[in-house]
């Protein structure tokens, strides 16, 4: 961050004393300060921010390589495992996905001023609604370097102003990418205070940040479910969020064998370590003596391991018992719980007791199922007939996403630009008085 600013200089000045709190109050109130002048901003404006940010990412490459190297050698001597490593870790060619999500986000329609229901009332007066910003949006994640500019990108096209803290072993990079952002937002005259980096990794500015609800609007946790329970529970803001991704597919006894096989299978093994992947098969018992046995030898060429229930095992005699546990866990791993049920009724009750409303799939050819299936699983999103991991922003056209919400107050599903906005109401009138 710059020092040239002088509210920017005071919270500097509270972060070399140590005070954590009174720094991100200061942040808090560069930003409510920014978020207004968000407000006046007009898509055009927010758009050359957007690509002036793209360009100055470009111009740095090799700050942000060796910036990374960084954060990658101490994650090594640290001993972050593989996996955080490779979340960690940035080249050439996720920092060209990063320019190129600027860019995206740039030509995705503004919601912001939209106009919805206009209708004329007796009196007279016209009544209809307008998309706004939120406010402040403040957001708390872990590993991933990238999610500093996605967040930024997607906050600053919604007209909100942001303050971003990420995890401590991404700070040489958060930093990096800090810098590029605020040249973006000074090369087109935006207030730095539009989006902030959070220079420190002290624990206390997450605890600031989640309780000064005078300065941030909604907090939104991405990361671990330890994370994001200490947020919901300590947080006297408005939080965002989905805790865990327990997500199902139910195969119904009318489903077409090879669909359900392709879904199943790519539901399962297209990615593990996300929250849309299905972590529990649920099987009708009429069709589980055809499918399972084909299942279970494509999942164990992809070196799946089962763990079912006694039915399940009396088909697949190597799959493991499945304990109690095993039902919500969200393994984020080559593990798949499988149960064969009686029915549809025992798919969704199984479902209502151990999902985590998070997405939920069915395969049938009878629309009348699909229907009830849609109606009354309480999940963010239920799928008929698809792989559940086409629960995502980009896939569900909304062109990029700050995270999924299995809230059902505000946002509910992936979070897109519309999801980063409210509504208010807005009266036209020709001088009508109240009678």
């Amino acid at each position: 961050m710059s020092g040239s600013n002088p509210r920017q200089n005071v919270a500097q000045q509270q972060l070399a004393a140590g005070n954590v709190p009174a720094y991100i109050q200061a942040l808090g109130q560069g930003a409510r300060s920014a978020a207004r002048e968000l407000r006046r901003a007009d898509t055009g404006l927010k758009n050359r921010a957007l690509e002036a940010m793209a360009s100055r990412l470009a111009a740095s490459r090799q700050r942000l390589l060796e910036a990374n190297a960084l954060d990658v050698q101490r994650g090594k001597e640290t001993g972050l495992d593989n996996a955080l490593l490779d979340r960690l870790a940035l080249n050439d060619a996720r920092i060209d996905a990063m320019i190129e999500g600027l860019h995206q986000v740039a030509a995705l329609p503004d919601p912001v001023g939209e106009i919805d229901d206009m209708r004329y009332r007796p009196s007279g007066i016209q009544v209809g609604k307008m998309r706004v910003p939120l406010g402040v949006i403040g957001i708390i994640y872990e590993s991933r370097p990238n999610v500093t500019l996605e967040a930024a990108s997607l906050c600053l096209k919604s007209g909100n102003a942001c303050m971003l803290r990420g995890g401590s072993e991404a700070s040489a990079s958060n930093a990096a990418i800090s810098s590029c952002i605020q040249e973006g937002l000074a090369d087109v005259g935006l207030p730095p205070e539009s989006v902030q980096v959070v220079a420190t990794t002290d624990r206390a500015a997450v605890g600031a940040m989640i309780s000064m609800p005078e300065y941030v609007d909604v907090i939104i946790p991405r990361g671990g479910k330890s994370l994001i329970e200490r947020i919901s529970r300590e947080a006297t803001v408005p939080v965002i969020k989905h805790l865990d991704g327990v997500c199902h597919v139910y195969i119904d006894t009318t489903a077409d064998p090879a669909k359900a096989m392709a879904i199943a299978v790519n539901a399962k093994t297209h990615r593990y370590g996300t929250c849309n992947t299905m972590e529990t098969l649920l099987v009708d018992a009429p069709i589980a003596d055809i499918v399972l046995p084909e299942l279970a030898r494509v999942y164990a060429e992809h070196r799946v391991e089962l763990r079912g229930c006694e039915r399940t095992r009396a088909l697949l005699p190597h799959a493991a018992l499945a304990t109690e546990e095993d039902w919500g866990a969200e393994y984020l791993a080559p593990i798949l719980a499988i149960r064969v049920v009686d029915g549809m009724d025992e798919a969704i009750q199984h479902i209502e007791q151990y999902g985590s409303h998070h997405t939920d799939a069915i395969v049938t050819q009878d629309i009348s199922l699909a229907r009830r299936f849609m109606a009354e699983v309480d999940s963010s999103s239920v799928i008929v007939n698809a792989s559940t991991r086409f629960a995502d922003g980009f896939e569900y056209g909304l062109g990029a996403e700050i995270g999924i919400s299995t809230d059902k107050l505000h946002a509910r599903g992936p979070v897109g630009l519309e999801g980063l906005t409210t509504q208010k109401y807005i009266v036209f009138g020709d001088g009508q008085v109240r009678q």
